[in-house]
């Protein structure tokens, strides 16, 4: 059974509490805070904030959703609008961008949600699933070797992201784009 819509004022309260949530892990104090803080923060009542995340878990769970989606929204919009093999490049440095840019998010989700396999693991499907979407286009397009699939893919973004706290990380995470990018242009090319 399909969840109720909420009203308005709800929605916007849920909204409020989501994006404070995703500022606060971007400054990486996540952990730092009272769960009830977050209700003050984003200008909610502590019971607004029960109702619609009863523990700090649900609450991570939100952003991580969210977050997900919109990079699968990126990927398709780019899968839309640029050659194929154009789409996967900018996908995967657009990848290495937000990670730069996130790592306070990165960080805090990695360490809620490795209790959170379900939540996870749906949105690392959805994303692969992005990611299948553009490798396949680009394959059907000949631009991409049919020989490697989106899962070394992410892989490799997982293993970009795991190495966040390197001195070089940004250098060498864009290297290895690079190096991913040149490993599945197709044959003689």
């Amino acid at each position: 059974m399909a969840a109720k819509p909420l009203r308005a004022d709800a929605r916007r309260n849920r909204d409020a509490l989501v994006a404070t949530a995703r500022e606060v892990f971007d400054t990486g104090r996540f952990f730092d805070l009272r769960f009830d803080d977050f209700a003050a923060l984003a200008g909610v009542g502590t019971g607004t904030l029960y109702r619609h995340f009863p523990t700090r878990e649900a609450l991570a769970e939100a952003v991580y959703r969210e977050e997900v989606a919109a990079l699968c929204d990126r990927a398709r919009r780019l899968g839309d609008t640029l050659p194929p093999a154009d789409a996967l490049a900018t996908f995967l440095r657009g990848m290495v961008d937000y990670l730069d840019s996130h790592q306070g998010l990165a960080r805090t989700l990695a360490t809620l949600m490795t209790n959170a396999a379900g939540a996870q693991a749906e949105g690392g499907r959805a994303l692969e699933q992005a990611v299948t979407d553009l490798v396949a286009a680009a394959v059907q397009a000949g631009e991409v070797r049919d020989d490697v699939g989106a899962g070394a893919i992410m892989m490799a973004l997982h293993g970009i992201g795991a190495a966040h706290d390197r001195p070089h990380w940004r250098t060498e995470a864009d290297d290895v784009v690079t190096l991913l990018l040149a490993g599945l242009r197709p044959r003689g090319h």
